[in-house]
C-alpha cells in the first residue's frame, strides 16, 4: 500500500506550519531572552517573555520574516502584579549565535545581521515589553563595548510590516528609531518617555524615517530632565500621527524633511495628516512651538508639501507666547481645522498661528480672543476660511485635572466645519483614552470641535479603527534586500539616512499507509512515518507547542 506523493504533502502541510511557542521567564521553559532561538524563527513562532522580578540584561536582533496570515510574534505577559517584563540594556549580553551590525544603537535590533543571514525582515509584531537603558557598556560580538549617544529601546534598521505595540520605551537617546529602509510600520498603545540627552538637541522620544508609518494610541510623555529633543520627530512618507497623548518636548511635533530619495519621490510624500490629538505644552518646555513642519536640512526642494491638522486639542501652559505652528518655507501649506487651541495660562494675544513663512489656512477653530497670525513679519499667508470661534473657556471637564473632554455646555460642541477634500478621507472616528487605549467616537453632524466627542454607545458599530498597517505606503513594497550581498559583513556601521542629524534650520536646534508492497512511484508506510517524525522533531526542538 503507498501513498501518491501529492496526497502525502497535503497531509504533511498542517503539521509543517504549525508554529512554535518559546517561554522565556521563571519556571518557564527557558530562563534567559538569549536561549531562544531568534536565528531560526519561522513565520507563525511567538515568544513569550514573561515578567519577572529583576529585568533581563539582554539583547538582540530580530532579522526573519514573516508573513501576514503568520506574523512572528514577541510578546510580554505580565506579572500577577500588572508588571511587564523589563529588558534593560545597560551590561547587557547578547546570545552567541546572533551576529549583527550597529550593536551599539539599541537593544532590540531589527534588521541588519549576518546571523540570522541578512534579508529584509517582515511581519513582525513586538508588544508588551518594557525597553530602558540603551546606555553605557554592554557585551557583543566583540565583547566589550558602548552604546552610542543616539542608542534607541528599539531600533529598526530595516524591514516591513512591523508593528510596535503596548510597549514602555524609556530612558535612552532614543526611545525608538526607525532608519528610511522600513516600510508600512505600526506603533501602537506605547508609553515613550525620559528618552534623550541632556543638553542635546538630536535625540527625541521617537525619531523615524519609513515608507509609511502609522502613530495610533500612544502617550508620549516629557523628554528627560535637561534633555533639548523633540517628542516625536518625524522624516517620513505616509505618516499618519492621530489618536495620541503628546506631551512636552521643545517642540511636541517636529515633522521635517526625509534624506531619503525613495521616500522622497513617494506620492504619500507630499501630504501629512494629524489629527484626533491631544498636544500638551508645559510652562517653559523649550521652543514655543507646538508643531514645525517642512524640513531642516536647508534644501528645500525635498521639504514636505502639505499638512492637514485637524481636529486636535491644543493646550499651552504658557504664561509667556506659544506659536501653534511654524512652516519652513514659502512652499508650505497647512489647512488647520476644528481645532481647540488654547492658552490656559495667559491672555489671547500670547498665542500666534503661525511664524513667517508659508501658508496656513484655518477654519472651525476655538481660540481665545486677541490671538495673532504672527508674533513677527509674516512673509507667507494666514487665510481664515470661516467658522472659527472665540471665547473666554472652551468648557472642558476638567481643565486642572487634564480631562479634555467637553462638558454638556461646551461651546465647541457641534461647531465644526468641513474638513479639506484629501482630509475627509480620514474619518475621526476614534478618540485616545488615557491612557494609550482608544475608544469609538461618536458620529454627529456637525461634529464637535478638538479631540474629543461623544463615546459611542456600546454595541454602534463603528469604523476600524485603522489598526493595521496602511494599504499604502506611497510606492508599494521595497524590493527584498536579502536576495543581494549585504553592504555590511559585519565590520562597520550602514549607511543610514536618519542616524546623522541633519542641521537644524533655527537657533532652536533639534501522515497513513495505502496497501502493502508499494511500487512505483508511491512511498512505503514506513517511509511516510519516518517523515513524519523527522518534521516533528524539528518543529519540536528547543520549544513547545501551541494549542
Amino acid at each position: 500500500m503507498h501513498l501518491s506523493r501529492a496526497v502525502l504533502l497535503v497531509l504533511l502541510q498542517p503539521l509543517a506550519a504549525q508554529a512554535a511557542e518559546y517561554r522565556v521567564g521563571p519556571d518557564q521553559q527557558y530562563t534567559r531572552v538569549g536561549d531562544v532561538p531568534w536565528e531560526s524563527l519561522e513565520p507563525g513562532d511567538t515568544v513569550l517573555i514573561h515578567a519577572r522580578p529583576a529585568p533581563y540584561a539582554e539583547k538582540w536582533v530580530l532579522g526573519r520574516r514573516g508573513t501576514a496570515a503568520a506574523p512572528i510574534t514577541v510578546r510580554g505577559v505580565k506579572d500577577a502584579q500588572g508588571n511587564l517584563p523589563v529588558i534593560v540594556g545597560e551590561n547587557a549580553t547578547t546570545r552567541s549565535q546572533l551576529n549583527f551590525w550597529s550593536e551599539e544603537r539599541g537593544i532590540l535590533k531589527i534588521g541588519g545581521s549576518n546571523q540570522p543571514a541578512d534579508t529584509m525582515p517582515a511581519h513582525l509584531v513586538v508588544e508588551n515589553l518594557h525597553l530602558r537603558r540603551a546606555r553605557g557598556a554592554f557585551t557583543g560580538r566583540n565583547g566589550a563595548s558602548t552604546y552610542l549617544d543616539n542608542a534607541a529601546a528599539i531600533f529598526i534598521e530595516k524591514g516591513e510590516h512591523i508593528t510596535i505595540r503596548g510597549c514602555v520605551l524609556e530612558d535612552s537617546g532614543n526611545g525608538l528609531f526607525i532608519a528610511s529602509q522600513a516600510s508600512n510600520v505600526t506603533v501602537e498603545n506605547n508609553h515613550l518617555l525620559g528618552n534623550g540627552n541632556s543638553g542635546s538637541t538630536q535625540e527625541h522620544n521617537a525619531y523615524t524615517e519609513a515608507l509609511g508609518i502609522t502613530y495610533q494610541f500612544n502617550r508620549f510623555g516629557p523628554p528627560c530632565t535637561g534633555c533639548l529633543g523633540s517628542n516625536l520627530k518625524d522624516r517620513s512618507a505616509g505618516s499618519l500621527i492621530r489618536y495620541n497623548w503628546i506631551e512636552g518636548g521643545n517642540r511636541q511635533l517636529d515633522l521635517v524633511d526625509s534624506g531619503s530619495a525613495t521616500l522622497r519621490s513617494a506620492p504619500s510624500y507630499g501630504r501629512t495628516f494629524v489629527y484626533g490629538n491631544v498636544l500638551v505644552e508645559p510652562e517653559g518646555a523649550g521652543n514655543r512651538q507646538v508643531v514645525h513642519f517642512g524640513g531642516d536640512s536647508g534644501t528645500t526642494n525635498n521639504y514636505r508639501g502639505t499638512l492637514y491638522f485637524f481636529h486636535n486639542t491644543v493646550v499651552s501652559r504658557r504664561t509667556d507666547r506659544t506659536t501653534l505652528l511654524r512652516l519652513s518655507h514659502q512652499d508650505q501649506t497647512a489647512h488647520v481645522t476644528n481645532n481647540v487651541v488654547l492658552v490656559a495660562a495667559a491672555n489671547g494675544n500670547t498665542l500666534s498661528l503661525t511664524d513667517a513663512a508659508g501658508t496656513l489656512r484655518h477654519g472651525g477653530n476655538w481660540y481665545k480672543p486677541g490671538y495673532v497670525s504672527t508674533f513677527g513679519n509674516l512673509t507667507g499667508a494666514v487665510v481664515d476660511t470661516g467658522g472659527n470661534l472665540t471665547g473666554a473657556d472652551p468648557g472642558f471637564v476638567d481643565l486642572a485635572g487634564q480631562d479634555f473632554h467637553l462638558a454638556t455646555g461646551s461651546a465647541l460642541r457641534g461647531q465644526a466645519v468641513a474638513l479639506p477634500a484629501e482630509a475627509s478621507g480620514e474619518p475621526v472616528a476614534w478618540q485616545y483614552v488615557p491612557h494609550t487605549q482608544g475608544e469609538p467616537r461618536a458620529q454627529v453632524d456637525p461634529a464637535h470641535i478638538g479631540a474629543f466627542g461623544d463615546a459611542a454607545q456600546p454595541g454602534t458599530e463603528t469604523p476600524d479603527a485603522g489598526t493595521g498597517t496602511p494599504t499604502d505606503a506611497g510606492t508599494g513594497t521595497p524590493t527584498d534586500a536579502g536576495t543581494g550581498t549585504p553592504t555590511d559583513a559585519g565590520t562597520g556601521t550602514p549607511a543610514d539616512a536618519g542616524t546623522t542629524p541633519q542641521q537644524p534650520d533655527d537657533d532652536e536646534g533639534e501522515g497513513g499507509s495505502g496497501g502493502c508492497g508499494a511500487t512505483g512511484a508511491g512511498l512505503t508506510a514506513p517511509l511516510v512515518f519516518a517523515l513524519l517524525g523527522v518534521l516533528g522533531l524539528r518543529r519540536r526542538r528547543d520549544m513547545t507547542r501551541t494549542p
